[in-house]
């Protein structure tokens, strides 16, 4: 019935909550929406930078995720008792299977002043060995990609979770307006598609902007009907009438999510296309990162453009090295084969990577991750492969805080499983947000009447690899 309280149309129903027994349903619904709402105001900027829990040593993250499984015992973590009892049954059982032990087919050696052994597939990233912290004794939970991919890049292996770049951004917001807080950059396809790089249940604007093609990142970034000002002028008028169809409805951070998506593009035009072009780097650091060559190239552009995002205050990058599929580093068969064109395609670009950002004082307050999901078997698969294996593997972080010129935690003499001071994927994501400043019990959001956060009720800091 309208009584004319509310001439022309029916009453909605945050309307009749105000109105109707004078307005306590209203005051029942603000309560609600507050036990709902995120710890910080984002509706009207998500992005805005935010201050962290306390002083931070890292200001933003590079992940070079390695979809696939690289090899703890071929890359970083060496098995003289490997290489001596090669071809023999191996001690251990791997799902009830006796296998052989397969001996490394590369040397190690002991790079720079800190004498940390690398595996020759890894010349160049050898050189900056000082800058590195090698945790020798990373364990997950998962035996299977999609699990482990989505525990490596959300903290959980089943449900849908926000992604550690998503958290990483609700907590700080970003430090450039102009330029998304997050982008994730791979140039073929993802297992689980944008679940490891998505938002979940946080509000959309923190999830990943995922750029594939590598020469055309961003399309339809110009519009070549108007010019800026008539852009203004239309995004003004569209934004008045997104706001007053919200302001009949609850909150929808999809709907904030869209608005706040057309004022990011308008601002983007202004400064997107010059940090997406490569041409404006000389042609000695296009070939200090590779491009030049084919082996690696797209890699290369891949590391550029995370340095040129990082430069320009971007939060989080992620880097997935996808050329030629999703797990390329999935040596079932061929390990020599596989982790060598791997390796090829990635090592330079990596280490030009962490020269430029040590050279331009950025390494310093940006962490780079690198790892894939799991690591893989010291016993064969068929005749020259090896396993999937998330039970002791190895990840390095360098800059942002972190030890360089160490190895931490150990696997036991085989490489099979972590014997010493282990660190879960939870523990690598609490360390990760404690270096941004944040404290990862503290960083929650309420969602289906709960208080959810990356790390769920896990997770300790490796306080032993902090500088």
């Amino acid at each position: 019935m309208n009584d004319g309280k509310f001439p022309g149309s029916l009453p909605n129903r945050r309307q009749v909550l105000q109105q109707a027994g004078a307005g306590f349903g209203s005051l029942a619904l603000a309560a609600l929406l507050v036990d709902q709402a995120p710890a910080t105001p984002l509706a009207d900027n998500p992005l805005t930078t935010r201050s962290p829990h306390f002083k931070a040593r890292a200001k933003r993250v590079i992940f070079l995720f390695m979809p696939g499984g690289p090899s703890q015992v071929d890359t970083f973590d060496p098995k003289p008792r490997l290489t001596q009892d090669h071809g023999k049954p191996s001690p251990k059982l791997y799902l009830g299977q006796k296998r052989n032990l397969l001996a490394s087919p590369w040397k190690f050696q002991k790079r720079g002043e800190s004498g940390l052994e690398v595996s020759e597939l890894f010349p160049h990233v050898g050189s900056r060995v000082d800058d590195l912290c090698v945790i020798r004794s990373m364990v997950a939970d998962d035996v299977n990609h999609p699990g482990g991919c989505l525990q490596m890049n959300t903290g959980e292996r089943v449900a849908t979770r926000p992604s550690l770049g998503a958290w990483v951004t609700y907590g700080l917001g970003t430090e450039n307006q102009n330029l998304p807080g997050f982008v994730a950059i791979g140039p073929g396809p993802l297992i689980e598609g944008a679940r490891q790089y998505g938002a979940a249940f946080l509000p959309t604007s923190f999830q990943g902007t995922f750029v594939s093609d590598l020469k055309n990142p961003i399309r339809n970034l110009r519009n070549g009907q108007v010019g800026m000002d008539r852009q203004r002028r239309e995004l003004d008028a569209l934004r008045r009438l997104n706001e007053l169809h919200r302001e009949e409805r609850d909150e929808d951070s999809r709907l904030s999510a869209r608005i706040n998506s057309f004022e990011l593009a308008y601002r983007m035009q202004l400064q997107a296309p010059e940090t997406f072009d490569l041409t404006k780097e000389s042609a000695a650091t296009q070939q200090r990162f590779g491009i030049d060559r084919k082996e690696t190239e797209v890699f290369g552009r891949q590391c550029l453009l995370a340095r040129r995002l990082v430069e320009r205050g971007v939060r989080f990058v992620q880097l997935y090295h996808t050329t030629g599929g999703f797990q390329p580093w999935d040596q079932h068969s061929n390990l020599k084969g596989g982790h060598a064109a791997n390796a090829r395609a990635t090592d330079l670009p990596i280490a030009a990577l962490l020269q430029d950002l040590k050279a331009g004082g950025l390494l310093e307050e940006t962490l780079v991750i690198w790892g894939g999901e799991f690591g893989r078997t010291p016993a064969a698969e068929g005749a020259d492969g090896r396993d999937h294996h998330p039970y002791g593997f190895s990840m390095w972080l360098a800059g942002g805080g972190v030890r360089g010129g160490m190895a931490y935690g150990a696997t036991d003499e085989f490489g099979w499983d972590a014997v010493e001071k282990p660190v879960h994927v939870h523990d690598l994501h609490a360390t990760t947000l404690h270096l941004l400043g944040l404290d990862h019990e503290k960083l929650t959001y309420r969602h289906t009447g709960r208080d959810y956060r990356l790390t769920d009720v896990y997770g300790n800091v490796v306080k032993a690899i902090l500088a």
